[in-house]
């Protein structure tokens, strides 16, 4: 008779840095801390380190908060994630990593998931494990990263990038996103919904920070795309033109695109699509439509369309990405799409 491997919940190690915004230093914590299986185990262990033994870590607030754990808590983790921090010190400023940072991500196994909430890629990209690869980070900092990473392809208009085992986030609030995408990279769409729901968070937000960068003030009088998108979201299952949106609002398609580009961070095309990967998910994961049903439902009209934008998007295909999410066994299932996607 074979026995079942022992359930393990996968590990996360948040590194806390002197300096740190202890709102990102809470997000991983109150993220991870939910998800759970159908037996009510966690399905994530989530542990704080810093780069000394336990004790006090400064933080930007006028208080400081004990860590419990030193930086040995690293070689433990399946996914390490650096936030913010203000006092990065010879990082921010040469793009080097101090001797104790140095130390602690030596630590580190080969393998194991990083990611950065705001100014924590720039731990990330003095370690060398993001040249040649994309990343972000918070806008207002996105033209002095880049100068200091020059090998790095750096956007700094996206919430976050998913770059396989290395994701960085935008500035502060952009870490829910990161971290809800996870758990739904891990666990499908149904568990990163139900964190969100709790956290009254949406569970994937339009566009990217291009729509937080300061630009002039526009005439309060000019109308949003709010209700052209609200009229899409409606009818995903049926053909959409570029013209039909733009009539919503009662603008010409070219003032139309811009505005909508200007407010969500994408083309309203690009938008579009996301919206339909993601329907297309949810009924892959929640029903047993066909994958043709599945393709018409998403409004993409035939399955091998869908094909070819879930893998342009997800790395896989509609068939495993059932069979990775439907299973109801969410044991392994995070190691299975990670895997896929490389």
């Amino acid at each position: 008779m074979t026995r079942e491997p022992a359930f393990r919940p996968h590990r996360v190690v948040v590194l806390a840095l002197d300096g740190l915004l202890p709102f990102e230093l809470g997000i991983p914590h109150r993220i991870f801390g939910q998800p759970k299986d159908a037996s009510g185990r966690h399905l994530y262990e989530v542990l704080t380190c810093s780069v000394r033994p336990p004790g006090p870590v400064e933080t930007e607030a006028d208080f400081a908060v004990h860590v419990p754990h030193g930086p040995e808590a690293l070689a433990t983790a399946d996914t390490v994630v650096v936030p913010a921090s203000y006092e990065l010190g010879p990082v921010f400023e040469q793009g080097v990593l101090s001797d104790d940072l140095a130390a602690a991500f030596a630590h580190i196994r080969p393998g194991t998931r990083l990611a950065s909430i705001c100014t924590g890629v720039y731990v990330l990209a003095a370690t060398g494990r993001l040249d040649g690869r994309p990343a972000t980070t918070h806008w207002a900092e996105a033209e002095h990263f880049q100068r200091l990473f020059p090998r790095i392809k750096v956007d700094a208009n996206v919430l976050f990038i998913d770059d396989g085992d290395v994701l960085t986030s935008a500035g502060v609030a952009a870490g829910i996103d990161l971290c809800l995408h996870m758990v739904r990279r891990d666990h499908g769409t149904a568990v990163a919904n139900d964190v969100a729901r709790r956290m009254v968070v949406p569970p994937h937000r339009d566009g990217g920070q291009a729509q937080y960068i300061h630009r002039p003030v526009p005439d309060p009088q000019l109308a949003t795309t709010t209700a052209a998108r609200s009229w899409a979201l409606g009818r995903l299952h049926e053909p959409i033109q570029l013209r039909d949106m733009a009539e919503q609002e009662a603008m010409s398609v070219r003032t139309f695109t811009r505005r909508f580009r200007e407010e969500v961070g994408v083309s309203p095309g690009q938008w579009l699509a996301r919206q339909r990967v993601e329907r297309a998910r949810h009924l892959l994961e929640s029903t047993d439509l066909s994958i043709d049903q599945v393709a018409r439902d998403s409004g993409f009209g035939t399955a091998q369309s869908m094909r070819q934008h879930l893998q342009a998007a997800l790395g896989v295909t509609p068939t495993v990405y059932r069979r990775t999410f439907r299973t109801g066994a969410v044991d392994g299932a995070g190691a299975a799409m990670a895997g896929l996607r490389r």
